[in-house]
């Protein structure tokens, strides 16, 4: 029997490209998406084999929903090997305009309840079985507060966190817990950003790196190296010298419909 991977976010962007890394590597997928018909096209199109992928639709952002897409994976494919909760969102705000509150506490609820929502139904099923990986997706964004990241600095700070909670809380049990750091990635995400991003990766390079990082059971790594250099020497700064080399930057756009 193939290895299995349950995904979130798979419809584009870093879950896609883990996505077929890991088919590429034999492994069966378990696909969980809003964007079914955009999931239905590329996997019809990298003409993956049906008997070994299966696609599930779910809110991220309601906790029962994508609870009970672990459920139903459970069910139909059995307890995966590795669990990545790579579903987020990334969206400008500014906390004086009232719409950019419900964005900051979507961000959470995607992002951080999110991930732990789809942790949830594996954890007891991986840890009877004796093996398993649960992968979280943080950032190097999470290291220090820009401009305008008010929503996603702190969920990708508390995601690094919270995996660091789980990690302990299941030491001793051989289930394993993955941080996972991207830098600047190429996504559908990164391309609205108006400032240069430094060490700019394609999706599929940040997969490999991913791919390696999460067969070898690496606790946390930032992907590419270079961006953990400089994330280290930003968390270094003090913060006066910090806020004056960061106080002009472009911010992050927010949301046009906001």
């Amino acid at each position: 029997m193939p290895q299995l991977v349950f995904i979130t976010g798979a419809s584009s962007g870093l879950g896609q490209a883990l996505a077929w890394r890991f088919y590429q590597a034999g492994y069966s997928l378990a696909l969980v998406a809003r964007r079914i018909a955009a999931t239905e096209s590329w996997v019809a199109e990298r003409r993956m084999d049906s008997d070994r992928c299966r696609i599930y639709s779910a809110d991220v952002s309601m906790p029962e929903s994508i609870m009970a897409i672990g459920q139903e994976c459970l069910a139909r494919q059995g307890v995966p090997d590795v669990v990545i909760a790579c579903a987020g969102i990334s969206i400008g705000v500014d906390t004086a305009e009232r719409a950019d509150i419900a964005i900051i506490a979507k961000t959470f609820a995607v992002n951080n309840t999110g991930t732990a929502a789809s942790f949830h139904p594996f954890i007891r099923p991986m840890v009877e079985r004796g093996s398993g990986v649960l992968v979280g997706i943080g950032s190097v964004n999470g290291i220090r507060g820009f401009p305008g990241h008010g929503a996603n600095c702190p969920s990708k700070a508390a995601m690094i966190s919270y995996c660091e909670c789980l990690r302990g809380e299941l030491r001793g049990t051989c289930v394993k817990v993955v941080t996972l750091c991207p830098g600047y990635i190429d996504t559908p995400l990164t391309r609205k950003n108006a400032y240069s991003m430094p060490f700019l990766m394609r999706a599929d390079d940040f997969a490999e790196k991913a791919f390696r990082a999460i067969e070898a059971g690496a606790s946390y790594r930032v992907i590419p190296w270079q961006m953990g250099v400089v994330a280290k020497f930003l968390r270094l700064l003090p913060n006066t010298l910090f806020d004056r080399i960061f106080a002009g930057r472009p911010r992050k756009p927010r949301d046009p419909a906001a």
